[in-house]
């Protein structure tokens, strides 16, 4: 499989949002029940935010595996005077879990963000996430824990983080 990268553009949203729905209920519902994690989907995912993401600073990068799309991330600037981006989303086609493509897009964001100067990414993740462990496999160390009010909801997140050499 040949493996590429785009930057995503206001006409790769729906492919953004397939890819979302796809992982966000089964990797939420378990955790967070059912009303939370469609409160958070539809706030976070629905065209306008997502294409007011992409506005407001977030890169989306698109990852094909030949030609087909199997994940994005996004990522932003977070502190500039310290030099710390943001890995403000990874969704895998669950598919393709399994098969390295995260570590993949992961290396990819983490290129980019080099390019740009960049010495530190940081990402939340739920704490009860089992994402947690690849990124801990991939070199994140969890640096503090964070209760996020969301409407009526919460994130109860593991704030991590990744010096970039």
């Amino acid at each position: 499989m040949i493996i590429t990268y785009k930057k995503a553009k206001n006409k790769d949203i729906e492919q953004i949002r397939l890819i979302a729905e796809k992982t966000w209920f089964v990797t939420y519902e378990p955790i967070l029940g059912k009303e939370q994690p469609k409160f958070m989907f539809d706030l976070i995912y629905s065209e306008t935010a997502l294409a007011e993401q992409m506005t407001n600073g977030q890169v989306f990068v698109l990852q094909f595996a030949d030609n087909q799309i199997v994940a994005f991330a996004s990522y932003s600037l977070k502190d500039e005077k310290e030099s710390v981006y943001k890995l403000n989303k990874l969704y895998l086609d669950p598919t393709f879990q399994g098969g390295g493509y995260g570590k993949k897009l992961l290396s990819e964001v983490e290129s980019q963000v080099k390019n740009l100067g960049g010495k530190i990414l940081d990402l939340n993740v739920n704490r009860y996430n089992k994402a947690r462990f690849f990124y801990e496999k991939v070199g994140f160390e969890i640096i503090l824990e964070e209760d996020i009010p969301i409407g009526d909801y919460w994130m109860n997140d593991f704030v991590m983080r990744k010096i970039l050499i």
